[in-house]
């Protein structure tokens, strides 16, 4: 049914979280909701996160988990609409759902569950939902906004820019959040790829060509981020939790340091080794920490031979120890918007009210989400955002 209403109370345009969360909210207060998307189905974000398992919240989320020029602006929205009230509705729709580490919440079966409760709760708001529509021109006029789009226009009191960033473009990602947030005057703090891979130097590849699929637990530190999860090693460079979330404080020509060993001082411990087992090789010792394949690599690239642990001294050992503990590493780049998860940057919190999402230059006029500058940890914190920003706006569009 390609037909459009003429008029609505209130037109979202982008059919992700944010956009179907905001939907269900407007709806339920006795509004009418159209939303519109320029893909194919609704909700392809959140069916490939996690693995096709949705990370949908994170049972510890608070305003230290998310990154804006204004740290404040998240803080209003995340208290009035919190993960337990996301849980409590999940659990609503008997969505079985575990914790996975560190108070991430995924679905037990698939992100499909998700997709489904989002678009259950539009179906008893009445919020009506359009695909493969795109939008061809926003204007103001005396009372809302005049769409026009490729099924037809639209007039509405309320118009909600639900888009997000630019993040993996083959999902449907554009830059038309903020094409519109220019063309209403607003400013665009400067986006960029977060929660992203590395990338690495040919020669660095070459070094560690044998490492793909390799994965150990680190502490990546760049600036003033520091985490302490997985570091995967892939063809292209680094990856893993901990490489993702350390990638949002690089910038380029940055280097990345890595603890290798992130709960030991591996010269302590090496000279413990000696002491309870003196006869054992370097490189079995070293195979209690890591994989046998990570031990070779570390101990050539280095140029660190192994043998008895008797015949090292004390200050070889804690020389051994500190090569080991620590890697460098400035990254050739990322993976850029292709793989990212989020976009860090987006429209800039200044011009939005922080209880409402409203623009506070153009009334009837809302960034909920991605597209705004708010990005969250990796961990179901950037979904949390989406919920809270949506809810905030849906109860007042």
């Amino acid at each position: 049914m390609n037909d459009l209403p003429q008029q609505i109370d209130v037109l979202i345009i982008g059919a992700g979280a944010a956009g179907l969360m905001c939907a269900a909210v407007a709806g339920q207060r006795g509004r009418s909701v159209l939303v519109l998307d320029h893909a194919n189905k609704v909700g392809k974000k959140i069916l490939m996160s996690g693995g096709g398992r949705c990370n949908f919240t994170n049972m510890y989320t608070s305003p230290e988990n998310f990154y804006s020029e204004n740290p404040h602006f998240c803080k209003s929205a995340l208290a009035r609409y919190t993960q337990w009230d996301f849980i409590a509705l999940v659990e609503k729709h008997g969505i079985p759902y575990h914790e996975k580490t560190l108070g991430q919440l995924f679905c037990d079966n698939k992100s499909k569950d998700i997709v489904d409760l989002l678009l259950a709760e539009c179906r008893a708001a009445k919020a009506q939902i359009r695909t493969r529509c795109s939008i061809e021109s926003v204007q103001p006029q005396d009372t809302g906004y005049l769409v026009e789009t490729s099924l037809g226009t639209v007039r509405c009191k309320s118009l909600v820019i639900a888009t997000g960033g630019l993040s993996i473009p083959t999902m449907g990602a554009t830059g038309f959040g903020y094409d519109v947030a220019r063309q209403f005057g607003l400013r665009i703090v400067p986006t960029r790829a977060a929660l992203v891979p590395f990338t690495q130097h040919k020669r660095q590849l070459q070094r560690q060509q044998d490492l793909p699929g390799s994965a150990l637990p680190v502490t990546a530190s760049c600036g003033e981020g520091s985490f302490h999860e997985q570091m995967l090693f892939t063809h292209r460079g680094l990856s893993g939790p901990a490489v993702l979330q350390v990638s949002s404080h690089w910038r380029e020509g940055e280097a990345v340091s890595f603890d290798l060993a992130p709960d030991r001082d591996l010269a302590e411990w090496l000279a413990q080794q000696r002491t309870e087992k003196p006869d054992a090789h370097l490189h079995t010792v070293l195979c209690g920490l890591w994989s046998k394949k990570l031990v070779h690599h570390f101990l050539t690239d280095k140029g660190i031979e192994s043998r008895p642990l008797k015949q090292f001294s004390s200050p070889e050992l804690a020389e051994i120890g500190a090569k080991l503990q620590t890697w460098e590493l400035v990254p050739a780049g990322t993976e850029g918007y292709r793989t990212a998860e989020v976009t860090l940057g987006g429209v800039d919190t200044d011009a939005i009210s922080s209880r409402t999402m409203e623009c506070k230059t153009h009334p009837g006029l809302y960034f909920i989400g991605e597209v705004l500058d708010v990005t969250g940890w990796l961990g179901g914190y950037n979904f949390q955002w989406a919920w809270s920003s949506a809810h905030a706006a849906g109860e007042v569009v």
